[in-house]
C-alpha cells in the first residue's frame, strides 16, 4: 500500500500542492488524472523520492521513502520521470542494465543479466537490444525506458506520462504491456495520464487531482462520470457506455 499523510509541497506563498492524504491500494494500475498544473507529477515525484515534501509523510509498503536508506527504497519502488535525457551511444541492453544498479552497484551478475533479458523480452525489445537509443523510434525508446524500470524488479512502479509523444497505436501497446505487468507480475503501477479514456480502460483505481488537491478518488465506475469529470476538467464531459466500457466524450 502507498500512504500519503498530509503531504505538502510549497513553490511560493501562493502556490502549493496539498495537503494530500490518501491510501492507495496495492496491486493493479492506479491512474493520476487531472488538468495541467493539478499536481499529478509533483505527487508522483515525491512518492519516488526525487522531490522532498515540505510537510507530511509518504510510506510505500511500510517504508518512509524519505527517511529510509536510498538503496532499500530502490528495491521497493522505481520511478520513470517524464523527461529522460539519454546517451545516444547507449544500447537498449545497456540502458535496461541501469535498472539493476541498486543490486549490482554496476557489477552485473548472471542473475542481473537474466533480469535484464526478462524485462527486454517482456517489452518486446529482444530484436532491438543491441541497437543504440538514437536508432530507435520514439515509441521503441519509451519502451526501453519502461524496461529499465521493470528490470529494477520492484513491487511498485511510478511512471510519469509514459504515453508522452506516442501515437495511438504505441499508446495502446504500452498500456497493454503495463496491464500485463500488473496482472502477470503482480506489480503496483502508479501512472500519470492525460488521456481520461486510457485511465478508464486500463486502470483499477483513479485519483482525480485539481489545483494541487485530490478532487475525488475511486474505481473507474466511480470517477468516469459526467459530473466528476466535468468538474475536475472544467469543461463539459459526457460519459458514454461503449463496447469496452465507459468512454468520456469531451470534444465539441
Amino acid at each position: 500500500m502507498i500512504r500519503l499523510s498530509h503531504v505538502v509541497k510549497r513553490y511560493s506563498a501562493d502556490v502549493q500542492i496539498g495537503p494530500v492524504s490518501i491510501d492507495l491500494p496495492a496491486g493493479g494500475i492506479i491512474a493520476l488524472v487531472g488538468p495541467n498544473g493539478a499536481g499529478k507529477s509533483t505527487v508522483l515525484t515525491m512518492m519516488g523520492r526525487l522531490l522532498a515534501p515540505d510537510e507530511g509523510r509518504i510510506e510505500i509498503d511500510g517504508l518512509d521513502v524519505h527517511r529510509t536508506p536510498s538503496k532499500k527504497v530502490a528495491k521497493t519502488v522505481s520511478i520513470l520521470r517524464q523527461e529522460n535525457h539519454f546517451v545516444t551511444r547507449l544500447t537498449v541492453r545497456q540502458l535496461v542494465g541501469f535498472g539493476r544498479y541498486p543490486y549490482s552497484g554496476g557489477r552485473l551478475t548472471q542473475h542481473d543479466e537474466d533480469k535484464i533479458s526478462e524485462a527486454i523480452d517482456f517489452l518486446n525489445l529482444t530484436d532491438l537490444e543491441q541497437r543504440f537509443l538514437d536508432q530507435l523510434s520514439g515509441g521503441q525508446r519509451q519502451r526501453a525506458y519502461v524496461a529499465m524500470v521493470l528490470a529494477q524488479d520492484t513491487d511498485y512502479l511510478l511512471l510519469d506520462e509514459p504515453l508522452n509523444n506516442l501515437d495511438a497505436q504505441h499508446s495502446v501497446q504500452m498500456m497493454q504491456q503495463l496491464r500485463k505487468a500488473a496482472d502477470e507480475l503482480g506489480r503496483t503501477i502508479v501512472i500519470v495520464l492525460h488521456d481520461i479514456n486510457f485511465a478508464a480502460a486500463y486502470s483499477d483505481y483513479i485519483v482525480a487531482m485539481d489545483q494541487g488537491n485530490i478532487a475525488m478518488h475511486g474505481t473507474p465506475d466511480e470517477i468516469i462520470r459526467d459530473d466528476v469529470l466535468s468538474a475536475v476538467f472544467r469543461t463539459p464531459v459526457t460519459v458514454i457506455d461503449g463496447p469496452n466500457g465507459r468512454f468520456a466524450a469531451y470534444h465539441r
